[in-house]
């Protein structure tokens, strides 16, 4: 037998193993970068190739999207800040304004876009299509709260968010819905139990830690690096709606369990109330928002809300909070001007000012100004026949969105500790009998009007 020379069959294997790691190297360049989206060419401008990642991504996912006819607008923070420096070079230049990738290059783990879900349904189609672009999806879905209610506290459940992930870079699309209070809202972003929690670092999304609510935004199409996109028209706008957007659901398990214990007041005299009210609330709210005022439900309006998620028939009234602050003297004429004569002024803009206006028949509106101090809050009351001041303290607090009655309005985030000052530990239990100078646990006696002053201070139409 002839014998084998070592180093040809060396040779051999040596020969056999580069060919084997070049044909790796031109399958992994020619077919799985080009699937999977891990290597891309530098755009034009960026500054590395991880730059280029991002905006060949975003590019990749609007042609996604455009191929389904899928309306998405911008609303990633990072990115529309950047162009709001710009946005008049930007409006006014079709091709964007500067060769340089400025703003999807921009360093940050998400791109948000957000979609309106009435604009689109087909869902399945979508997904094939990413899939074979290389894109990892994820779907978050929860409960409807649109069809919540005091007889169907179940709701369907609907898709809140979606996760494409395509090399390093995801993109992230929250999806807003029409509330009928005639603004958008979306909803947060909790993860089911099978779901892979690494599979994007979640903690960072801007959209999704908790709901949100919006005014529809006016749409603007633009060219930003060479790609064309719809943002807010107004990004600045965007961005401070954005920052005090947290939305708090009514309460519709507690209010149904709260009415196993005391039916609600169905007679007549109940239903026409709340029906006032109701107009009135609204009357108020495009009244102060004309004027550029925030408020929020304040008092016995405010309970009902929580406690109930309802007008209280017996209230008979409507109670708004306003800080001081943003008080103008605009606000009494603004009233009368939209039929709501003013029916009593207390206090002064310095101290302890509160207005009453007279809705239809006995309803009133009732305006209570809060006032910071290092520590709490408070609002004043007055007793026109003695001149007699009361101070109600309420720990600090901020304000988000809410829906009561069809009418997206603000009330205190921190709303059991504010309704806890004002109502004490037993706000759960229906009072009929309020005393609103004894009554309150949060009340303090704050001294006397000097009598020269009351002409100024107890005005009564």
């Amino acid at each position: 037998m002839q014998k084998i020379n070592k180093n040809v069959v060396l040779a051999l294997l040596s020969l056999t193993s580069l060919v084997f790691l070049l044909f790796q190297l031109y399958y992994y360049k020619f077919y799985l970068s080009h699937k999977n989206g891990a290597v891309f060419s530098k755009v034009r401008g960026s500054q590395s190739g991880q730059d280029s990642t991002r905006w060949h991504v975003v590019r990749k996912f609007l042609g996604l999207i455009s191929s389904h006819n899928i309306p998405v607008y911008l609303i990633d923070p990072l990115i529309l800040g950047l162009v709001d420096k710009d946005i008049e070079q930007i409006r006014s230049s079709p091709d964007g304004p500067s060769p340089e990738c400025k703003y999807f290059c921009a360093p940050r783990d998400f791109t948000t876009f957000a979609l309106l879900d009435k604009t689109w349904k087909h869902e399945v189609g979508l997904f094939r299509t990413a899939e074979k672009m290389g894109f990892q999806w994820l779907k978050i879905i929860n409960k409807d709260p649109r069809l919540d209610g005091m007889d169907d506290l179940s709701g369907i459940e609907i898709p809140l968010h979606y996760i494409f992930k395509l090399a390093s870079h995801a993109i992230h699309l929250v999806v807003f819905y029409e509330r009928s209070g005639n603004y958008l809202w979306h909803g947060p972003l909790r993860l089911k139990q099978h779901m892979d929690r690494k599979f994007v670092p979640f903690r960072k999304l801007h959209f999704g830690r908790y709901p949100g609510a919006y005014e529809k935004p006016e749409l603007l199409l633009v060219s930003i690096d060479d790609l064309k996109v719809q943002i807010p028209k107004n990004p600045s706008s965007f961005l401070e709606e954005m920052s005090h957007s947290r939305f708090l659901e009514c309460r519709y398990r507690e209010a149904r369990a709260f009415f196993q214990l005391y039916p609600d007041d169905a007679s007549l005299d109940a239903v026409e109330f709340r029906k006032k009210a109701k107009s009135l609330l609204h009357l108020a709210a495009l009244t102060l928002n004309s004027l550029g005022v925030k408020f929020w439900l304040s008092s016995g309006t405010c309970l009902g809300w929580y406690r109930q998620c309802n007008v209280i028939p017996h209230s008979k009234d409507v109670d708004l909070g306003v800080f001081i602050r943003d008080y103008k003297a605009d606000i009494i004429p603004a009233f009368q001007k939209a039929g709501l004569p003013l029916k009593h002024k207390f206090g002064k803009v310095e101290d302890s000012l509160e207005l009453s206006f007279q809705g239809e028949d006995d309803v009133k509106l009732d305006i209570f100004f809060f006032y910071e101090e290092d520590d709490h809050i408070w609002n004043g009351g007055t007793q026109a026949k003695s001149g007699k001041k009361f101070k109600y303290l309420f720990p600090k607090f901020t304000l988000c969105w809410t829906e009561f009655v069809e009418l997206k309005v603000h009330v205190p985030c921190e709303t059991l500790q504010y309704v806890e000052a004002n109502y004490g530990l037993d706000w759960k239990v229906p009072v009929k009998t309020w005393d609103w100078k004894s009554s309150p646990s949060n009340v303090q006696y704050n001294g006397v009007w000097p009598v020269d002053e009351w002409d100024d201070v107890i005005q009564i139409y």
